[in-house]
């Protein structure tokens, strides 16, 4: 009786996570279909979809009104950037918080968390007057910092999170065999904290790579990315959303990609430590 219950609810469960990643994956679903309808089709009520004429008409009017591969290097430089130079910081300082803790070590990490409710156009006006004074505004080394400094809490917590299921007596038994702080970090914890360290770089590439208000804000053509890429498909005229579905699926193809490939990885780091 109690295997037949636990049989139940497994199929229940599995239908439930079906159902759900459905429902979550279908807006994408719909968006990669509308991307090889006619305008007309797209805009068709009741909708249609899948008995449709395909077409690629609306992928070669996109190759030849925008330069893909410069909004998606772009979109590569800035989300690399930002999210390699994000590590850099946060590995010290998540190892300071984890093995060498302060009094005050959760309420910094409650109030750099903090930041991250506050609304961004709050601060728009201050870094957009910053920016055009030092000469970032419209360049990839001005988005790299600025996504870098919005996603550095998250990296934190996640490194701090992750390092603290390391055993703190393996980096002492490194010190005393004089390894210097740098070797302790560089040779002891990193290559523990792999698993970790990979899903945080997988999730903060993906949350630079999806960022959209300050790369419409801060760039116009120089160092716009595939966001900026995708809004130009809106006009005065209105929505062409054949067109601009087409523009979102160029757009999230590398980042689907990228996430299907790493996916073991990413769950891998993400219960890191969950299991002992």
């Amino acid at each position: 009786m109690a295997r037949a219950v636990t049989t139940q609810r497994k199929t229940f469960n599995t239908a439930l996570a079906w159902a759900v990643g459905l429902l979550i994956f279908f807006p994408i679903l719909w968006t990669i279909l509308t991307s090889f309808k006619t305008e007309a089709q797209a805009i068709a009520s009741p909708p249609i979809f899948l008995s449709f004429d395909w077409t690629l008409e609306n992928y070669a009017i996109v190759q030849e009104r925008s330069d893909y591969m410069r909004f998606l290097w772009n979109s590569v430089i800035i989300a690399g950037g930002s999210t390699i130079l994000g590590v850099i910081i946060a590995v010290p300082a998540a190892w300071a918080m984890a093995f060498v803790p302060s009094k005050r070590t959760k309420d910094i990490l409650l109030w750099m968390l903090s930041t991250k409710m506050l609304p961004a156009v709050g601060v728009l006006y201050p870094i957009y007057l910053l920016f055009i004074r030092m000469g970032l505004l419209d360049s990839r080394l001005g988005l790299v910092v600025v996504l870098m400094l919005i996603n550095l809490p998250i990296i934190v917590w996640m490194l701090y999170t992750y390092f603290r299921e390391i055993p703190g007596e393996i980096l002492e038994a490194a010190r005393m065999d004089g390894a210097t702080l740098k070797e302790e970090i560089l040779y002891v914890l990193t290559p523990m904290a792999i698993p970790g360290i990979a899903s945080t770089v997988l999730l903060n590439f993906i949350l630079a790579w999806n960022e959209a208000f300050w790369t419409l804000n801060l760039t116009a053509v120089n160092a716009a990315p595939l966001t900026a890429f995708i809004a130009s498909y809106s006009s005065p005229e209105g929505l062409f959303f054949a067109k601009l579905s087409a523009a979102s699926t160029m757009a999230i193809a590398p980042i689907l990609i990228l996430g299907w490939f790493s996916q073991k990885q990413l769950v891998r780091g993400l219960t890191f430590g969950a299991v002992k």
